[in-house]
């Protein structure tokens, strides 16, 4: 068997830095590597949309904020180990291309589930309270005009959730003490016992939609979910009902979507997320006084960032020292005795 090494260097990408090279935000998690002897934390020296190869010379972890990882990102990775990506989302990793590789991918599975859900109940307060609106009213001295901005409350209204992971049970249980009817979920991938034991009623999406007066988006994106909401899944959605998407763009077809916004088919819709991320003009959206929009980060805050990246260092520590870490989307890169050799060589000693 090849000798282990005595050091591990685990960098992350450049974007989690600012100009003068400090970090942007106050905890990443850090310090939970910081009892591991022998890793070393280093980070990418410029920012690249596409994680280039040379940028993985001498590393063994990558920590992925928002760079794509391709093929060709991996076309050098001998010495590379693992990657975390810095969430739950892994669309913009090629998980073939890490498997092909010896590569493990890892996410921080359950570290954003609440976080998650905080930023959906909040949302749809301020939507059925017209929290916007009413603040403009004040701002532009239009007193008198808050009559026509008579808002409902949480209680009897019933919440249709697509895709039921950690962050889809979260607000469940955030949401027990508004009253709510029980909430409508489709997922496919699970039966509905095992939605029921969450508290929830398992449906066709074409029913979630015909009956909830909040549609929100909780699946990832993959080839089963892309342009899964579009006219003819809109068309089915009630007058006074509200879609919140804090998933991924491409998702919901932006077109139908914008055009049921205009023509008040449906209340409005929170959004969080859009084709072609990062946007670098104002969407058509924010001509809409009916929707509210964030740019991909209505979840950010110093508490999902330290529990993401504790997770993510986590991760890369226990591959460091030979351990099977949490959290790891293709498990079948364990298979390969491939990878068994070059995990043998860059353990921890």
């Amino acid at each position: 068997m090849a000798s282990v090494t005595s050091r591990f260097r685990i960098d992350l990408t450049a974007d989690f830095y600012d100009e003068q090279g400090q970090l942007r935000y106050e905890d990443v998690g850090l310090g939970s590597l910081s009892t591991v002897s022998g890793i070393e934390i280093g980070r990418f020296r410029e920012h690249r949309q596409e994680i280039a190869s040379e940028q993985l010379t001498g590393v063994q972890g990558v920590v992925v904020l928002a760079p794509r990882v391709t093929a060709k990102s991996l076309e050098n990775a001998q010495d590379l180990l693992a990657i975390a990506r810095f969430g739950v989302g892994y669309d913009s990793v090629d998980v073939a291309a890490c498997t092909a590789s010896d590569v493990v991918l890892c996410i921080a599975a359950g570290a954003v589930d609440h976080s998650v859900a905080e930023a959906t109940v909040g949302w749809m307060l301020s939507l059925t309270h017209h929290i916007q609106m009413k603040d403009r009213i004040v701002r532009e001295s239009r007193w008198n005009d808050r009559d026509g901005y008579m808002g409902s409350e949480l209680r009897d209204r019933t919440l249709g959730i697509i895709g039921f992971g950690g962050i889809g049970r979260a607000v469940v249980r955030l949401l027990s003490g508004f009253r709510m009817q029980k909430p409508l979920v489709f997922d496919p991938m699970l039966t509905s016992a095992q939605i029921e034991a969450e508290g929830a009623r398992a449906a066709t999406l074409d029913d979630l939609l015909s009956q909830s007066d909040f549609v929100s988006l909780h699946c990832p994106l993959n080839d089963r979910t892309r342009n899964l909401i579009g006219a003819r899944e809109l068309s089915l959605m009630k007058s006074n009902a509200y879609l919140l998407n804090t998933a991924r763009g491409g998702i919901i077809e932006e077109d139908a979507l914008y055009q049921a916004l205009k023509s008040r088919q449906i209340a409005g819709a929170a959004l969080d997320c859009f084709i072609g991320e990062p946007l670098t003009r104002p969407p058509r959206f924010a001509e809409l006084d009916n929707v509210i929009l964030a740019p991909h980060s209505i979840a950010w805050t110093n508490e999902l960032f330290r529990d993401i990246g504790s997770a993510a260092c986590r991760s890369l520590s226990d591959l460091a020292q030979g351990r099977r870490p949490h959290g790891i989307v293709n498990p079948e890169v364990f298979d390969r005795p491939t990878f068994q050799k070059k995990w043998d060589r860059l353990r921890l000693q």
